[in-house]
């Protein structure tokens, strides 16, 4: 199935399509995710993905849950469509007359993968984390309020963004650059994710293949993009905490800065232990598990080209 000849449009269309659907299911378990990963010691408020829901509902209300959700859903359409076309783009290329790709080959496809998509995913996920952290460091400051009765002013109050807001801020501020903040660690983690994933999906994939040149049944693909993606996504989680520490802009009192990955490395390795990399990992398994498989149906059900039969076609 990730093989078979798929023009572009069709490819955008599944990617944008697959991303849209997967958003909407798991919004909630990444914002959880983004929240756990920038819990400090001495700062937690959250104590599991269920504990961080409960509060986050009762704190701030249903939709609490799906703060950054619309950057999300905008720019989730070009981020999958790019990442896998690419992919696909990389693995004819590198396929000699049709044959199947040796794996260092379907690595190299997944490397070029992942570094088209941070184009669109660094600002998007720069964008997303504020909006999704911003519930944890109100919560912390009405905490804080609390407990010092007697502080001059009263309580401290978080104002509230939107995703154009923080925009212009850090385009006034800090020009391009403010979007691209992160913008190696984010290079870091999606690049391995998808020297990973493709392959890996691409060999179990093959595995439940109908015959020598049949594509697997849908569900196969589903289990197949499930399976790659959730080993991916445990096996690049340090890094992804790595990168949402760094993305953060506001923190709580308590919280360190970083001066980038290294000095984000050391910080957590001195403050928090080894343990601390993987902060999140289970929410992220939750996420790109059913994202990836989603993903991999909609290319299967040939969503794309069933959309594009119904534009009229060109004579020449």
């Amino acid at each position: 199935m990730a093989d078979k000849q798929i023009s572009l449009p069709a490819k955008l269309i599944n990617g944008g399509i697959a991303g849209l659907i997967g958003v909407t299911c798991v919004f909630p378990i990444d914002l959880a995710k983004t929240r756990l990963q920038n819990q400090q010691n001495g700062s937690r408020l959250y104590t599991s993905i269920s504990d961080c829901l409960i509060k986050t509902i009762q704190s701030e209300g249903y939709f609490g849950m799906y703060r950054g959700a619309a950057v999300n859903l905008t720019l989730v359409t070009p981020e999958k469509a790019i990442k896998l076309a690419a992919n696909d783009f990389f693995r004819q290329h590198l396929s000699k007359d049709g044959q199947k790709l040796s794996l260092l080959r379907e690595m190299l496809a997944g490397c070029g993968a992942g570094t088209c998509q941070v184009i669109i995913t660094t600002p998007m996920e720069m964008l997303k984390i504020q909006l999704q952290d911003a519930g944890r460091i109100e919560a912390q400051r009405k905490l804080m309020s609390q407990a010092a009765v007697r502080v001059p002013g009263g309580p401290v109050e978080l104002r509230s963004h939107t995703a154009m807001q923080l925009t212009r801020e850090l385009l006034r501020s800090q020009g391009i650059a403010g979007l691209y903040k992160g913008l190696g660690a984010t290079l870091l983690r999606d690049v391995p994710f998808s020297i990973i994933y493709f392959p890996l999906f691409a060999n179990l994939n093959s595995l439940g293949g109908c015959g020598a040149d049949g594509p697997a049944p849908f569900y196969v693909s589903f289990a197949s993009g499930c399976i790659a993606g959730s080993t991916a996504a445990v096996a690049v989680n340090p890094v992804d905490v790595i990168k949402t520490r760094i993305q953060t802009m506001t923190r709580g009192s308590q919280e360190d800065t970083y001066g980038g990955v290294t000095d984000c490395i050391r910080k957590i390795l001195r403050q928090e232990g080894p343990s601390a990399f993987l902060k999140g990992a289970y929410c992220r398994a939750l996420v790109i598990a059913p994202l990836f498989g989603i993903a991999q149906v909609v290319y299967f059900l040939g969503v794309g080209e069933f959309l594009l039969s119904f534009l009229p076609q060109q004579n020449n």
